[in-house]
């Protein structure tokens, strides 16, 4: 029998690093996207082979989805060379930047491009992967617990968010009949190189988030990845058109 396969946006660093780990050790098969940063993902096929899966990394810029055909072909090609399957089994629509601005300071380019990134990037790559789905397997769209609780300077990236937990409601109820699930994580404040890099590198940052949140640190990859690996496995197989936070308790 093969191995289920995972194709994880944003797979190279941070919580989508962890993602891919935490799947490839629940014994799926890895197909990881990066942006521009070739060796970090490189790295990562390294890391998930030695847990004894398979992966293959191949350059992605979610925002372009003009190139969305284009990498496809190459993902099948991928799959067939490497798993000898021209099928994936999840998807995790990871991938995305940060932008920190008030409402009164955001251009309109900086809206576009969360626009292009965290509504419009997923909405068409999961649609042109409806394409290479198996039936019966699942994707997990990543938002964030500013849609729940506000920040002042998130109001774009929180907005973009927010559109991709009703965009995972409608995407479970239309593809139900292909018996693929879909849910979405939302993280809270997590130490990686996300946005700069400030709740891990800003001490004050830091510790206000902890003491925002009722288990008394801030988050860390290693905390997200888990959810997502479960979600892709039948322990979750009635589990769908749900929004888990994995926040520790913020704001409660």
């Amino acid at each position: 029998m093969k191995n289920k396969i995972a194709l994880v946006t944003g797979g190279s660093r941070g919580l989508g690093k962890n993602m891919a780990l935490s799947l490839a050790k629940k014994g799926l098969d890895i197909v990881l996207t990066y942006h521009s940063k070739k060796d970090e993902a490189q790295a990562v096929v390294t890391e998930i082979e030695k847990l004894g899966q398979k992966a293959v990394a191949i350059q992605l810029n979610v925002a372009e989805s003009s190139s969305f055909d284009t990498f496809f072909q190459d993902t099948v090609a991928a799959l067939q060379s490497t798993f000898g399957t021209d099928k994936i089994d999840f998807l995790i629509n990871n991938a995305g930047i940060g932008i920190h601005e008030s409402i009164a300071t955001t251009s309109e380019n900086q809206l576009d491009t969360m626009v292009a990134i965290h509504f419009k990037g997923p909405f068409l790559l999961t649609q042109k992967a409806l394409n290479v789905m198996n039936d019966g397997g699942g994707i997990v769209n990543i938002s964030s617990g500013l849609t729940r609780f506000s920040f002042a300077g998130y109001a774009a990236y929180a907005s973009m968010k927010g559109a991709i937990e009703t965009l995972t409601r409608y995407q479970a109820k239309e593809f139900g009949d292909r018996q693929i699930r879909v849910n979405v994580v939302a993280p809270g404040a997590i130490e990686t190189d996300f946005g700069g890099g400030a709740v891990r590198d800003n001490e004050q940052l830091n510790q206000l988030v902890s003491s925002l949140t009722a288990l008394g640190r801030v988050g860390l990859p290693d905390d997200i990845g888990g959810v997502v690996a479960f979600l892709c496995s039948e322990d979750a197989k009635w589990v769908n058109g749900q929004r888990i936070e994995v926040s520790g308790g913020m704001n409660l």
